[in-house]
């Protein structure tokens, strides 16, 4: 990997550009990561709302129609439905793995099969979520297992 950076003073915005030979996992992890840099969403906790900068989310979850954040060291309601989240969060490297679960693709620590073709996914905070055989080919695919 070679970075080349150009220092014009004329430069209206900061432009980043990537050349590569395909699209690698390894690329989609770097995109990934400047896509969210200065990146946040609201979430709250008791009658708080916080900023919640989207590279400490971990994984997303809905239970009973509410949507929760997890971090590593909190957990936030959002107003947003999970189909909302995974809208405006795909790009920034999340990926929905079951009905009721998004999971942060940099937070993801190891997979496990399980039986029926589902994956146990263990998290960077040690939480362990499965992910339902509708959505496991796609997850292997953009983590570049298959």
């Amino acid at each position: 990997m070679k970075i080349e950076i150009l220092v014009n003073e004329d430069a209206a915005d900061l432009k980043i550009t990537v050349s590569c030979k395909q699209l690698t996992p390894q690329i989609e992890k770097i995109l990934s990561v400047l896509r969210m840099m200065n990146h946040q969403i609201t979430g709250k906790t008791d009658d708080e709302i916080h900023l919640l900068d989207i590279a400490k989310i971990i994984y997303i979850e809905s239970v009973d129609r509410k949507c929760f954040i997890y971090t590593a060291d909190n957990m936030y309601e959002s107003e947003l439905r999970l189909y909302e989240l995974e809208q405006q969060l795909e790009e920034y490297g999340f990926i929905r793995v079951s009905k009721s679960n998004l999971v942060q693709l940099q937070n993801i620590q190891s997979l496990k099969t399980e039986i029926n073709r589902k994956l146990r996914i263990t998290m960077s905070n040690g939480e362990q979520i499965i992910a339902s055989r509708q959505y496991a080919d796609a997850l292997k695919r953009r983590l570049g297992v298959i």
